[in-house]
């Protein structure tokens, strides 16, 4: 049987709940076969990370090219990447190949404010990487950094979706979240604007639902899913995931993903 694949470029969560750890769960929860190529190591947990450790552009490329050339990816979902180099290195990679269905995630602000890569850094994800993507998934923070705008209302949501589109011609989901209308995500693209409604979870665990829906997105997209039900598929598992209640770790901790694989090894 063939079976769809995933390929995963993003940084290393050591406590498992976030980066290529929750995007492999996730890949492997959606039913594809899940591939990485790792940008950075970090020392991490629940309550903060302690340390981050890069990979070298020569390496990263190495890592691309062993696993396109032998287990060509259906969906390529592309997260933490923090300098100008890697993400030169990656656009290079999927020009080479002709890559498709690609979800970037642009982890740039953290949700305490903070930015999480530098001003150089943002300016070639916005040049180089950004219009190669089918569809990019901004947070709030994030979105406004792109959009060049502040985002207070669901109307300033749907104008800062339309200027990114505009600007890197990609469909835009800007996430909801961080205080502004909850789970409730926003799809521009093609000049229409589509929501989608989440449930409302109280569950303070979300370490790495950025990581996992992205994922899930791409998950559904090499399977064949039009974009629109990719997400639509994706939002139902990361419910899944948080009503699972898992708790673990100091702070806020991770997620549930195989909260539906339940089978006679699990047990």
């Amino acid at each position: 049987m063939k079976k769809k694949t995933a390929l995963t470029i993003a940084g290393s969560d050591s406590s498992g709940g976030a980066g290529i750890q929750a995007d492999i769960k996730t890949m492997q929860a959606n039913g594809v076969y899940a591939m990485s190529a790792i940008t950075a190591l970090t020392a991490q947990n629940t309550t903060g990370v302690t340390g981050i450790m890069e990979v070298s552009p020569e390496f990263l490329e190495q890592q691309l090219d062993a696993v396109i050339t032998d287990i060509r990816p259906d969906a390529v979902k592309i997260g933490m990447v923090s300098s100008e180099e890697l993400i030169k290195m990656i656009s290079k990679k999927l020009k080479e190949y002709h890559l498709e269905n690609i979800v970037v995630d642009p982890v740039m602000v953290a949700t305490s404010g903070s930015r999480l890569i530098s001003e150089t850094a943002i300016d070639t994800l916005k040049t180089q990487l950004l219009p190669m993507a089918t569809v990019i998934t901004p947070n709030i923070p994030e979105a406004e950094v792109l959009a060049e705008m502040e985002i207070r209302s669901e109307d300033d949501m749907v104008e800062a979706a339309k200027k990114i589109h505009e600007m890197y011609h990609c469909a835009v989901l800007c996430k909801g979240g961080h205080s502004l209308n909850d789970a409730n995500d926003l799809l521009y693209q093609d000049g229409e604007a589509t929501w989608f409604h989440g449930k409302r979870i109280n569950n303070p665990n979300t370490h790495g639902t950025g990581c996992t829906l992205s994922s899930a997105i791409a998950s559904n997209l090499a399977k064949g899913y039009s974009l629109e039900e990719s997400i639509h598929r994706a939002k139902e598992y990361i419910s899944g995931a948080l009503e699972a209640m898992l708790d673990l770790g100091k702070g806020s901790g991770p997620m549930d993903h195989g909260f539906e694989m339940r089978g006679r090894f699990s047990i």
